[in-house]
């Protein structure tokens, strides 16, 4: 199966064509053209692939994370980074919204989206337990899926980088990740403060290749501050919040329920297409 990170695949796609989101959407028809940047990054896929690698799996984020339970500052940077251009990026993300219920309703793929996971969960779900079944594709541009390379028959493709992403160590660079956060999503490093990404005068408290070292043989039992300077309650928090092993079981079994459910829409791709009038892509049905 090839396990597409949608949101990802897709924000990646319309901004390496519109770097600024204001251009996409000012004199231009922001929904019909992010149909189009869509429906054809998948025909690639499906055409780089298929092949090798069978259908495609549509991994869609839901919203209000269950990781914020455990973490309430969980990617609120990313709100405060786009507050500068918020009104198109609320017209991009409306669109994309609007597409990912037409992909769901028309195309020819499992589209799985299930209540409080983002798409790293049903990836991370997917992996776990079809890698011994099937080989398995991950296509993304995000380094933390190299933690799924632990898994055999599992592989990560980048997009962006247009190569096979590759992972010496997946349990390493797993225990690094957790070590050192996760600025993109606002996760600090477990010798920072909570806020870390929310506070303009703070900054992340430095971790050196040599104090990393002496985490990965220092990490106590107990959940007091130690010597190194952080306590295991930090390391755990990170840990669940980055790690796709430990997501909640509840949430696993619904995202199992959801890729079980038999494909209903398989013959209602070429109607949508003649709907939205989508003609340059019509000559390439086939590959989709």
């Amino acid at each position: 199966m090839i396990l597409v990170d949608n949101s990802q695949i897709v924000l990646s796609s319309i901004f390496s064509q519109y770097p600024n989101p204001e251009t996409m959407v000012v004199g231009n028809d922001p929904i019909n053209l992010i149909r189009h940047i869509t429906l054809n990054t998948y025909r690639h896929i499906k055409d780089k692939f298929g092949e090798e690698y069978g259908d495609l799996v549509i991994c869609q984020d839901s919203n209000n994370y269950w990781r914020k339970d455990i973490f309430p500052h969980y990617k609120a940077n990313r709100k405060k980074a786009r507050e500068e251009n918020q009104e198109y990026w609320d017209v991009i993300y409306d669109a994309m919204k609007t597409i990912r219920t037409e992909v769901a309703e028309n195309m020819p793929y499992k589209n799985i989206k299930v209540d409080r996971c983002e798409a790293d969960d049903v990836i991370g779900v997917l992996a776990k337990h079809y890698h011994t079944k099937e080989s398995i594709l991950i296509v993304s541009n995000d380094k933390d899926f190299q933690q799924l390379l632990y898994y055999p028959n599992v592989k990560l493709y980048s997009p962006h980088k247009k190569t096979m992403v590759e992972c010496e160590d997946p349990t390493m660079f797993l225990f690094e990740q957790i070590v050192r956060g996760d600025s993109s999503d606002g996760v600090p490093n477990i010798l920072s403060d909570e806020d870390t990404f929310l506070v303009d005068t703070k900054r992340q408290k430095p971790i050196t290749a040599k104090r990393l070292a002496e985490f990965l043989n220092t990490i106590p039992s107990d959940v007091s501050s130690n010597k190194q300077g952080f306590t295991v309650q930090a390391f755990k928090r990170n840990q669940q919040l980055i790690d796709l092993a430990m997501i909640p079981e509840t949430y696993e079994q619904e995202i199992l329920k959801k890729y079980s459910e038999p494909l209903l829409n398989t013959h209602k791709m070429f109607n949508y297409f003649v709907e939205h009038k989508l003609t340059h892509l019509m000559k390439d049905l086939t590959s989709f």
